[in-house]
């Protein structure tokens, strides 16, 4: 039976959606860039020429912030999906494997946490500062261990379970056994580690720009704005509030969703 989605999913969806849409259409409609100054309209208030204002430099705030959520967006995406297939995979590997395959993913993943997560990001940020493909590696190589941890205990009840031995008996293929047993299993948390992930994502790439060794000038990016916006709070306080409104309605929306995998699951019944 299917089961809709609650009112806070539904709200989750509908702020990410706007977010999206919002990022995609400035983007496309704009008639500025990111880095167009004018130092004759600096911190301008919101107008029709300037809907949400502009910067200390005088730079189209709108333009800006969308270029921001849009490279939030991307970060998040391309982590959760990296972190959760290798993380999954590596699981299922080691509870089906067991052994020395299993003690030497365990040796890594102990390794991984033997730091607490942001430190990690930001030691792996600091050797290329700026470089999104290194913010992209060192949050996705501190997300996996979580899905890694979450799919090898629930994979093992699963291999040991008597329905899984049943299908192995019955002469059933391993990838059946796993798309039969394992994975409806597994998804439920998958589904909610992979929400709570993307918000974990956005967060780590804003702190990354609060120290400065996250993206550089003169690309947009959340944290790096609130940064650059923070002296003049006092005269433009509508300025300084756009980029934190932004990653706080980015992570509300993600953590709106964390119940999605398990009515996802339900659904499939």
């Amino acid at each position: 039976m299917i089961k809709t989605l609650s009112v806070s999913q539904k709200a989750g969806i509908s702020i990410l959606l706007f977010l999206f849409g919002f990022s995609l259409l400035t983007g496309l409609l704009s008639p500025y860039s990111i880095d167009q100054q004018n130092l004759s309209a600096t911190l301008m208030a919101p107008s029709s020429e300037h809907w949400l204002g502009t910067d200390h430099f005088g730079r189209d705030m709108a333009t800006r912030l969308a270029s921001a959520i849009g490279l939030s967006f991307s970060l998040s995406v391309l982590c959760v999906i990296t972190a959760s297939v290798l993380g999954v995979s590596l699981g299922v590997l080691s509870a089906w494997a067991g052994g020395k395959v299993e003690q030497m993913l365990d040796i890594v993943v102990n390794t991984l946490l033997a730091l607490p997560g942001l430190v990690l990001v930001l030691l792996l940020a600091a050797i290329a500062p700026g470089s999104f493909v290194m913010l992209y590696l060192a949050i996705s190589l501190v997300q996996w261990v979580e899905y890694y941890r979450v799919t090898r205990a629930i994979t093992r009840a699963q291999v040991g379970s008597p329905e899984r031995q049943l299908s192995a008996m019955m002469g059933f293929g391993k990838w059946y056994q796993f798309k039969r047993h394992i994975l409806p299993a597994i998804l439920p948390s998958v589904m909610t580690m992979a929400a709570f992930g993307g918000a974990n994502a956005v967060l780590m790439m804003a702190s990354l720009g609060f120290v400065a060794v996250g993206i550089q000038p003169p690309l947009a990016e959340l944290g790096l704005m609130s940064v650059e916006l923070f002296p003049y709070s006092v005269n433009s306080p509508w300025a300084l509030a756009q980029p934190l409104v932004a990653v706080a309605l980015l992570v509300l929306g993600f953590h709106l969703l964390t119940g999605a995998g398990r009515e996802t699951a339900d659904s499939t019944e």
